[in-house]
């Protein structure tokens, strides 16, 4: 969410559309029926707070129906 520039109100994504893997280009509109302005944003990959050492591939899991019934 963001604040609408014009009036202030909250803003809602509508869609979104990605440039690159780091930069997103969002599109709001304000939630405010009188003024219900139209925007564009670019939400930017910045840094990481904590990172993964080393990602392991899991494998898939099995297609057969193997669980149990809940049914009594």
């Amino acid at each position: 969410m963001m604040r609408c520039k014009k009036c202030g109100y909250a803003a809602h994504a509508r869609s979104s559309y990605e440039i690159t893997i780091t930069t997103k280009e969002r599109y709001y509109q304000c939630i405010n029926i009188e003024c219900s302005h139209t925007f564009i944003a670019h939400e930017t990959y910045v840094r990481s707070i904590v990172s993964p050492g080393s990602v392991e591939p899991v494998s898939v899991h099995p297609v057969n129906n193997t669980q149990a019934s809940l049914q009594l």
